[in-house]
């Protein structure tokens, strides 16, 4: 998860308050534990502000719910989203509230009866994300509720743009070129990358179908399975003539993407890259790998360009979310935290951590980063927003893309490898 120092909750503060709200927005009006119930709760925050945040949230509701005792735990995303969570509920030892995503990973869960259905018991809070709580919903039932979402851009380092004389962000593909050239001219690394990890290097791939098939065509793909469109296709050529401009830096296959001074985030971090290809959340990944632990001054960002003549929106933008949702078995306790957790409180609590995009409207206001107010406007400037691919494919499409992808980068597959291996593994579902 993310991390940053320089816009800390005073986490402290204001728990009787926060503890007297609670109370009001239990459904049973007395703190709702009618005897000795343990929640088990998994998350993805692991580094920076949000461990506390989650602990304190955690602590909030035990106290305004005697009987009930929530323990909670933060895992690395990629090992909760990939393995952790998907064995637990195969296994049938399920926690009771952990992270969902969205898109076909949501539908496999629903369709297994691993899900507890929302509506009922939390219609105002589903109600209170909006349109946002649609990627959670299945046959018009929501199944997980949004507390973050957000869009993806590029991250990069103001001086190491005025160095190479870059005196705007490049609002066009070609723009972006020339600024690759320029950083190069300059000494600097124009890009990092952590593909080391796959999942960063795959969605320059993301980016570039993004901007070069239709919005029917996505929705196609996404509902149907369909990759026959040749945009599929030229998305990997247009990457693979991308890559033998050499913009990133040397290693870049071995790199980590978010851990380290040594990663992708670190060396935008450290002034070692002028720009990275990341999610709303690396604000705080920079900041937390830093000397000081601080955001530093130099960092801006922008969104993504458009591809002059492509049928893709150039305005439209690639992102995500991270949900919470039940289990099936839970206890009912399950869904009065997750109420919580979406309360108004909680959402600014979120907001001021510099941790990422609140989903509750209300709790805008509350952030104080100005980068990720620049992602905010970015987010309500998009045209539509498209799921990350491997979640809005499934894990079983989403797998053979991704290796597909990480293959062209390494120079041992084609852009043709990767929609051949995307539709070979829709076809076994």
């Amino acid at each position: 998860m993310n991390r940053r120092s320089t816009t800390l909750v005073a986490l402290g503060a204001g728990t009787a308050l926060v503890a007297a709200a609670l109370a009001g927005c239990s459904p049973s009006g007395d703190g709702g534990g009618d005897g000795d119930v343990t929640i088990t709760w998994w998350h993805n925050a692991t580094s920076g502000p949000m461990p506390a945040v989650w602990e304190e949230v955690a602590a909030e509701f035990e106290e305004a719910h005697p009987g009930v005792k929530v323990e909670q735990t933060g895992y690395q995303n990629e090992e909760l989203q990939r393995t952790l969570i998907p064995n637990a509920l195969a296994s049938g030892d399920a926690p009771d509230l952990f992270q969902v995503w969205p898109g076909g990973e949501l539908r496999d869960q629903v369709a297994n009866g691993y899900l507890m259905e929302l509506d009922d018991s939390l219609a105002d809070t589903i109600s209170s994300v909006g349109a946002t709580a649609t990627p959670w919903q299945v046959d018009g039932k929501t199944y997980g509720i949004p507390f973050t979402f957000g869009i993806e851009g590029f991250w990069y380092n103001a001086d190491l743009f005025e160095q190479a004389g870059i005196s705007e962000p490049p609002a066009t593909l070609d723009e972006l070129n020339d600024a690759v050239t320029a950083l190069k001219g300059a000494g600097a690394a124009p890009i990092a990358v952590g593909a080391g990890d796959k999942w960063p290097a795959a969605h320059w791939w993301y980016q570039f179908a993004l901007k070069s098939c239709s919005p029917e065509t996505l929705q196609a793909a996404e509902l149907e399975y369909d990759f026959s469109d040749d945009c599929w296709v030229e998305a990997g050529e247009q990457l693979e003539a991308f890559i033998a401009t050499e913009p990133f830096q040397e290693g870049f296959l071995g790199t980590a993407a978010q851990q380290g001074a040594g990663s992708s985030a670190g060396l935008v971090a450290n002034g070692q890259a002028a720009m990275e290809l990341m999610g709303h959340w690396n604000a705080g990944v920079i900041g937390g790998l830093t000397p000081d632990e601080e955001v530093p001054e130099f960092l801006r960002w922008f969104p993504v360009p458009g591809i002059d003549g492509a049928d893709g929106d150039p305005t439209a933008a690639l992102g995500g979310g991270d949900g919470f949702g039940c289990s099936a078995e839970a206890p009912p306790e399950c869904a009065e935290l997750l109420e919580y957790i979406m309360s108004e409180e909680v959402q600014k609590k979120f907001a001021a951590s510099g941790s990422g995009i609140p989903t509750v409207p209300a709790a805008m206001e509350s952030l104080e980063d100005p980068n990720l107010k620049l992602v905010a406007e970015g987010l309500q400037n998009a045209s539509f927003v498209q799921l990350w691919l491997d979640t809005a494919f499934g894990t079983t499409v989403g797998n053979a893309m991704n290796e597909g992808i990480v293959n062209l980068f390494a120079g041992t597959g084609t852009p043709e490898d990767i929609v051949t291996k995307m539709q070979a593994a829709a076809d076994t579902l």
